[in-house]
């Protein structure tokens, strides 16, 4: 009997979760990277009224914009 191979078990594994996904099985989702995971929950978490005003205000009191840098090193 032949041992399995590394390469033969991650192709299996890769062909069964390409089969997962074609089929549309929503129960549980696998994710490349941490940034899909956090694309994936920005999309499906409402943000709070009561923060999302709170963020409104706090990105209108922003500072001016500093200037040209040659302007700030001459001062």
């Amino acid at each position: 009997m032949k041992e399995p191979n590394r390469f033969t078990s991650r192709t299996q594994a890769s062909e069964e979760q390409l089969a997962a996904q074609e089929t549309g099985a929503e129960g549980a989702r696998n994710f490349a990277t941490v940034e899909e995971i956090m694309r994936h929950d920005a999309l499906h978490t409402p943000v709070p009224p009561s923060i999302a005003h709170r963020l409104q205000e706090s990105i209108g009191k922003g500072s001016p914009p500093a200037g040209p840098w040659w302007r700030r090193l001459l001062r």
